[in-house]
């Protein structure tokens, strides 16, 4: 009999806690238990297994993710509204280094659910990039060279590799500001 108070967005969210905080090896379902202050078979009523559990931790990612860069944009246009969602993924990377770090590995199957929530993701770049006027073919490089600067950084910065002295947040800014430089530079034929 499932344990009262305990569920599923429960479990996400300690299973989160514990990524963020000791990253994403540290979520076991024996830590996660141990967390929970329950035996391990309890969760089992809510998960099928870790490879569920960090399905659902991936999912709930994307989602929160999402809903960070749509918050981000609002009221805001073109190159504001680019700034505005670049800060925002960031600052997601860093606020959940763990949550991120299992959101983007690919699921071990195709995934229709997670698909979908990851295809939103894009479809709001899309959006805010419709007003650059970008042809198709042009439009994925944009997303594709958006996203590797993006988890790029990010991934770079939670590893410790930034120990210059130069600021790290104007660094961002500069790489920012030139690649929307260059969206407006890109030859629209």
């Amino acid at each position: 009999m499932p344990r009262v108070g305990l569920d599923i967005n429960k479990i996400i969210e300690t299973a989160v806690e514990i990524a963020d905080q000791e990253g994403i090896e540290a979520v076991t379902l024996a830590t996660l238990a141990r967390k929970l202050s329950v035996k391990s078979p309890s969760l089992f009523n809510h998960i099928k297994g870790l490879a569920s559990l960090k399905r659902e931790m991936s999912l709930y990612g994307l989602r929160l993710l999402l809903e960070k860069l749509k918050n981000s944009i609002e009221g805001k246009q073109q190159d504001e509204a680019l700034y505005a969602m670049a800060y925002a993924y960031v600052a997601f990377t860093r606020e959940h280094p763990g949550l991120y770090e299992v959101t983007i590995q690919a699921p071990e199957v195709i995934d229709g659910e997670l698909k979908k929530a990851g295809d939103d993701i894009v479809e709001l770049i899309i959006y805010v990039l419709k007003d650059y006027n970008l042809d198709y073919e042009k439009m994925i490089h944009t997303i594709r060279g958006l996203r590797s600067i993006l988890h790029g950084f990010s991934s770079l910065e939670q590893s410790g590799a930034f120990a210059l002295s130069v600021n790290v947040e104007e660094s961002f800014k500069y790489i920012i500001k030139n690649f929307i430089k260059a969206i407006h530079r890109v030859d629209r034929k």
